[in-house]
């Protein structure tokens, strides 16, 4: 893998120190020196390949306050690299196949559970559209048959009135059929009036 080392826009930015390969004879930068051997562990084309670097930094390095605390390297002196495979290894090859396994089971699992989510939501609403329909329904029931009670009692009491007012204008009538009779009477009827 022949690439130049001008080329900074592929230029490796994750990295850990590698040991060189056997039969590979070390490069000198741009500065002079020898170059340090770095084996590239971003995930990405060029995972776990080796290449050389420059081993001079352009500032010192910050001191690390403990071992899982360290400050990133500051860059390379001259920005030389130089790729030393020229392919991918096997276990880079298997490593970024199972990471996409995993990345795409990942996102098959994210997209079953949003369709599962949907479902859910959507028979959630289902079922209280049902349950506000029956309501519906059954307050519209209970609203017809009280308004048939009622509808069926103002009848009884139009009843109850009618049967009232023919009573009392029967009565009417008697009370004047007996008073017109009385006033009609010649005294000798069962009781006769009184004199003076």
């Amino acid at each position: 893998m022949s690439l130049p080392c001008s080329d900074q826009s592929i230029r490796p930015r994750k990295m850990k120190n590698a040991s060189l390969p056997p039969g590979v004879a070390v490069l000198r930068c741009w500065c002079g020196d020898l170059c340090k051997v770095k084996e590239v562990t971003d995930f990405s084309d060029w995972l776990g390949m080796k290449f050389f670097m420059c081993a001079n930094y352009e500032e010192d390095p910050a001191v690390a306050i403990s071992e899982y605390d360290k400050p990133p390297s500051p860059p390379p002196l001259c920005m030389y690299y130089h790729w030393i495979d020229t392919e991918k290894p096997a276990w880079a090859v298997t490593e970024i196949h199972e990471r996409s396994r995993r990345a795409w089971n990942s996102l098959f699992a994210e997209e079953r559970r949003e369709k599962a989510e949907a479902e859910e939501k959507a028979e959630q609403e289902r079922e209280l559209k049902e349950y506000y329909a029956e309501q519906h329904r059954f307050f519209e029931e209970m609203g017809k048959k009280n308004r048939e009670e009622a509808r069926r009692m103002e009848e009884q009491e139009r009843q109850r009135k009618e049967a009232r007012e023919a009573e009392r204008q029967r009565k009417k009538e008697r009370a004047r059929q007996a008073k017109a009779t009385e006033e009609a009477g010649d005294g000798k009827g069962k009781y006769p009036r009184w004199t003076k």
